[in-house]
């Protein structure tokens, strides 16, 4: 079939953004927005696509709920990561997905396009392993009283509740948590645990 493009993002101005790159770079004129996950499911219910550009963080879900599903109902969709989130740590993880397209919204233009007609024009679902180098588990990096402060984190508990539980210093529990968000290059909670799902830690 010929390139129509489905890009998912909640920002309207990255959608359109993309959408222009996509129109006046590489000459494609079926480009089609959505900015919800269910809005994903539903167009590709719709219409039959080639490619799909996602966010990580929709409004309504993250990429991790529905791609899955994507993957299974349509075996032979192209999908693609566009994200803020760093890309040492998420583009990596997402090869486990055999999602093998991952870009940062803070790439210059050049280079998105350029980004874009690979993944378009010259797809390869095979991971990229010319850098040679050996991504780690961030996870992997925490000491084991970190391990505990994260399990409890993930599972909804405050500060507060993790002192008293853990019968630590509050001080002692955010140390430990600006540590976990160090060694995971995370920034908050919500992306914690977007990237504890990625690596199946709970």
């Amino acid at each position: 079939m010929h390139n129509r493009i489905l890009i998912a993002d909640d920002h309207s101005m990255i959608r359109k953004g993309i959408k222009l790159l996509l129109q006046t770079h590489l000459g494609i004129t079926e480009v089609y927005e959505v900015a919800t996950g269910s809005g994903v499911m539903q167009e590709l219910r719709e219409r039959e696509y080639s490619h799909v550009i996602l966010d990580i963080i929709l409004s309504d879900c993250t990429c991790l709920e529905i791609i899955p599903n994507i993957q299974q109902l349509y075996p032979e969709l192209k999908i693609m990561v566009f994200s803020m989130l760093n890309g040492a740590v998420y583009g990596e993880a997402l090869k486990q997905y055999k999602i093998f397209y991952y870009l940062e919204k803070t790439t210059k233009e050049e280079d998105t396009i350029s980004f874009l007609d690979e993944f378009i024009n010259h797809y390869k679902p095979i991971p990229n392993t010319s850098s040679g180098q050996t991504f780690i588990n961030p996870f992997n990096q925490l000491s084991p009283r970190e391990l505990e402060v994260l399990h409890y984190m993930l599972n909804g508990y405050g500060t507060k509740d993790i002192s008293s539980t853990l019968n630590l210093r509050m001080t002692t529990v955010s140390t430990l948590k600006n540590r976990i968000f160090d060694k995971t290059m995370t920034s908050n909670l919500k992306e914690l645990m977007q990237l504890a799902s990625l690596y199946n830690v709970n």
